[in-house]
């Protein structure tokens, strides 16, 4: 059995004809206007469309399957998504600019997404990082939020608002920005080691019951906070 072009997403076959999207990169959400530009020019080139994708990313649909290729090397730009297996993404919302933010999560964000991006996971694994309890980006849908707040950050786990809806769990709370990281962390570390292969975060936490899994995952935690 042949396989599409990599990095890239077959839609919809229409009379037999299949075309694809790709999706780049874009920490945070974060574009500069010289970059957007290119991208559009690229889509313009190969006669795709530009769709505003919900995780803060820009795919270019409609491509030929002999496109995929050029137009990610005219493009020069990392894929969105490596693997169906890994961090997919880490959602922010604009908390530097925003008045309502109660920490400047930003910074933090960007620090988790560098680190996190492509990182293989036992299924697709959503972050978010919001600056304020109004969680925009809806990052209690995710499976590892950082929620900022007046005290510090909270961070929750399991969350997900996808065909099987969960509400998440709070791990913990009034964390420093540093501790906050390693949370993180320490929650990847324990789920890529102990969840079976294809089981989400919030499926894996109703399997070993959330009070094991925050006992477990707070013992990765204070070893951390001491190096």
């Amino acid at each position: 059995m042949m396989k599409g072009p990599q990095y890239a997403v077959l839609q919809k076959i229409r009379d037999g004809k299949k075309t694809y999207g790709i999706t780049p990169r874009i920490s945070g959400g974060f574009i500069k206007p010289d970059q957007l530009i290119h991208m559009a020019e690229v889509a313009k080139k190969y006669k795709g469309v530009i769709k505003i994708t919900s995780g803060q990313r820009i795919a270019i649909l409609g491509l030929e399957a002999e496109d995929v290729d050029k137009a990610w090397k005219d493009l020069g730009m990392e894929p969105g998504v490596l693997s169906a297996y890994s961090v997919k993404n880490v959602e922010m919302c604009p908390a530097s600019f925003c008045k309502r933010s109660k920490q400047n999560s930003l910074k933090l964000g960007m620090r988790i997404e560098k680190r996190f991006y492509g990182a293989p996971t036992p299924n697709r694994t959503k972050i978010g990082v919001v600056g304020c309890r109004n969680s925009c980006t809806s990052a209690y849908a995710k499976d590892i939020a950082v929620i900022g707040d007046i005290e510090g950050y909270r961070v929750t786990v399991g969350g997900s608002a996808g065909f099987h809806p969960r509400l998440p769990d709070m791990i913990d709370e009034k964390l420093s920005e540093d501790e906050a990281y390693h949370m993180v962390e320490a929650v990847y570390e324990y789920y890529t080691k102990e969840a079976e292969m294809g089981e989400k975060l919030g499926h894996f936490i109703d399997k070993i019951s959330f009070e094991k899994f925050k006992e477990d995952v707070m013992k990765i935690f204070q070893e951390k906070i001491k190096e």
